[in-house]
Parts: C-alpha cells; structure tokens; sequence
C-alpha cells in the first residue's frame, strides 16, 4: 500500500535510486551488484563539473561484490562514474579491503572500520551495507540447501532476526517449537498470538 496522499502542495527537490540484483555465476560464485544514482529536479553550478542540468545524475556509482557460498567476499569492484568533487573516484580501490570478509552479522561494522570515514565513500559504503540483506536473498536457496542438516539439529540461523522470526512469535511457534519462547498455551496471560 502506498504512503497516504497529503493534501499539502510540494516541491520535489531530490531522488535517489538504488537499484540491486544478485547474479550466480557459471563458476559457482555469486555477484551482488549495485547501482546508486541521485538526481535534482533543478539545475545548479559545481565547481568542479560546472552546470549540473535538472534531471543529470550528481551522484552516479556502481558496486559489484563477488561472493562465495560461504559469503566471504572474493573480489569487489566500485566505481563512481559521478561525483560532485573530482577525488570521488579516487578512493575506490579500498574497497578491495573487504576481499576475504563475510557478509554475516557485524557486516555493517566491517564496512566501517575498513572504508568508513575517511578510507571510503559515504554512499558507497551506505550502498555496501544494504548489499548484505540482497546477498542473502540471493544465495537463500543454496544456505537452505547446505544448511538443512545443521537447521534441523541447531538453532535456526534467522531465528531472532528480525519481527517474524521472534521466538516469541507464531512463527517460531509453529516452525521451531523447540526454539519458542512466548507464552504457552493455558499459562497466566499466556495467550498465543
């Protein structure tokens, strides 16, 4: 369902699109790309591009993460085609400091201790960090399938992931039962949800 209508007249000023897709290769390994642009709906002097039209991209870069089934990070390519300033391009090759990294719990970390700040680009490390959910629905197929044994004998790996994954939740109800920790069933206040 779209947001709701307001009735209050506005100016659109700025968009940003993000767009990503995930990739298996013919050599088992899987590419995770990204594609950033933000664009004004006004024109305005840069001092290093000069005029900068409506509609042209301020911000135009690219992210390709080659990962591997164990989703340790085996090659990462950025590129920025657009920037406002003519060292954007210039720090890209730390990206490659992520090669040999996971894509697991603490990736947002990871990102920023190795090109945060200084050592990186704000929106590429923003986009790097929205790659780690696209990588996971990428390979998800293939993590249940290697996975199916240890799930069945472990702890689920999404369990307490996020809102439905709960192990207070139906989900976890139904789906873990050995894992749940919500209210049983005739318990005080204990209700199922």
């Amino acid at each position: 369902m779209p947001l709701p209508l307001t009735d209050l007249e506005r100016e659109h000023l700025h968009s940003r699109t993000i767009d990503f897709q995930g990739f298996r290769r013919e050599d088992g390994l899987f590419d995770i790309e990204g594609h950033l642009t933000d664009v004004k709906s006004y024109g305005f002097t840069n001092e290093y591009r000069g005029k900068i039209k409506a509609g042209e991209a301020l911000h135009d870069m690219w992210l390709r993460v080659t990962l591997d089934e164990e989703l340790i990070v085996r090659d990462i390519e950025a590129v920025t085609d657009h920037g406002p300033y003519e060292l954007c391009p210039a720090v890209t090759p730390n990206f490659k400091r992520l090669i040999g990294q996971r894509v697991a719990a603490g990736w947002r970390r990871v990102v920023r201790e190795k090109v945060g700040g200084v050592e990186g680009c704000t929106h590429l490390a923003e986009m790097l960090v929205a790659m780690g959910t696209v990588a996971f629905q990428t390979l998800y197929p293939f993590l249940v399938k290697r996975n199916r044994e240890k799930q069945r004998s472990g702890r689920p790996p999404l369990l307490n992931g996020c809102h439905i994954f709960s192990s207070e939740g139906e989900f976890a109800r139904k789906q873990w039962p050995e894992f749940y920790t919500g209210p049983k069933e005739g318990a005080p206040g204990g209700k199922i949800q």
